[in-house]
C-alpha cells in the first residue's frame, strides 16, 4: 500500500542523478551550504507532492542533490516548524522522505540560543543529547517505543571532532532544549533551563531526530550559536540577529560539513 511519502520520493528520484546515503537538513540562515554542492539538481518543496513549504526567513525551501567533497549528498535547504501551524507529521515529512530515498546518515542543523555562557555567537556546537519541552512527540498515536540512549550517534560525533581538530575549528558539545515557539524564551525560563542542564535552546530539530531514530538513521546534530539567550546580555532578541549570526559562522560551518561528508564517504 502506498504511503503519503511515496509520491514525494518518486518525484525527487526523477529529478536527481545520485543515490545519496548522506542527507542534511539546513536550519535558519544555513542554506548557503548548497552553493558548495557540485553538479547540483534542485527541486522546490512546492513542486514535490505533499511536501510542506516553509514560511520563515532563512529557509529557502528546496531539495538539492549532487556531490560534496566527491560524495553523493541530499540537502534539504530549510525546514518547516511546529510553531508555523504544521503538524508533527508534516514537520517530520522530509526525514521520512530521506529514509525512502535510502539515506542512512543524516546531519540535522539549526540556529540556537546559547544558555551556556562559554559559547559565543558564530560558535558551532555538537548536540550530545536533548530535552524535549514541546509537549509533543512525532510518534504520538503509535506504539513505537524508541530507545533514545544514543539519539545522536557517538561515531558521527567522533568524526565531527576529528574533522574540527584537522581544521583547527572550535567545536563544543552540549545539551539542546526545544520549546514550541515562536516567542523567544523569557529570562526566567532560561534560568530554569540552565538548572535542568541545557546548554542550547531552540524551536526545531528534536522531532526530526526522534523520527530519524525511529527509521533507523544515524544522526549528527549541529547547532550554530545565533545569540546569547534571553537575560544574558540584557538586549532584546530578534530573528534578524539569528540570521546575521549564522551567516557570520557560515564559512566554518561549510568547512566542517565538507570535511564530515568527505570522511563519511570513506567509511
Amino acid at each position: 500500500m502506498k504511503t503519503d511519502t511515496d509520491a514525494a520520493v518518486e518525484t525527487i528520484k526523477k529529478n536527481i542523478h545520485v543515490d545519496p546515503k548522506i542527507g542534511i537538513i539546513l536550519g535558519s540562515g544555513l542554506g548557503k551550504l548548497v552553493e558548495e554542492i557540485e553538479d547540483p539538481a534542485s527541486i522546490r518543496y512546492g513542486d514535490i507532492p505533499n511536501f510542506p513549504v516553509p514560511g520563515v526567513e532563512g529557509h529557502k525551501g528546496e531539495v538539492v542533490a549532487g556531490s560534496l567533497a566527491g560524495v553523493s549528498i541530499l540537502a534539504f535547504s530549510g525546514r518547516v516548524h511546529y510553531y508555523e501551524g504544521y503538524t508533527m507529521e508534516e514537520v517530520c515529512f522530509p526525514v521520512r522522505v530521506m529514509s525512502g530515498l535510502g539515506v542512512e546518515s543524516v546531519i540535522i542543523t539549526n540556529a540556537a540560543g546559547a544558555i551556556n555562557e562559554t559559547y559565543e555567537p558564530g560558535d558551532i556546537v555538537i548536540i550530545a543529547d536533548h530535552i524535549n519541552l514541546m509537549g509533543q512527540n512525532p510518534l504520538r498515536g503509535t506504539t513505537h517505543f524508541i530507545d533514545m540512549t544514543e539519539a545522536y550517534s557517538h561515531k558521527l560525533r567522533a568524526i565531527a571532532h576529528e574533522v574540527a581538530d584537522d581544521l583547527s575549528l572550535k567545536l563544543d558539545e552540549g545539551v539542546y532544549l526545544v520549546l514550541g515557539g515562536p516567542s523567544f524564551e523569557s529570562p526566567a525560563e532560561i534560568r530554569m533551563m540552565r538548572i535542568m542542564g541545557a546548554d542550547l535552546v531552540g524551536m526545531s530539530t528534536i522531532p526530526e531526530v526522534i523520527m530519524a531514530n525511529k527509521l533507523g538513521m544515524k544522526v549528527l546534530g549541529l547547532s550554530v550559536i545565533a545569540n546569547m539567550a534571553a537575560g544574558i546580555t540584557g538586549r532584546p532578541l530578534t530573528h534578524t540577529e539569528v540570521i546575521d549570526a549564522t551567516r557570520k559562522g557560515a564559512d566554518a560551518f561549510k568547512r566542517l560539513i565538507r570535511g564530515i561528508v568527505e570522511r563519511l564517504g570513506r567509511q
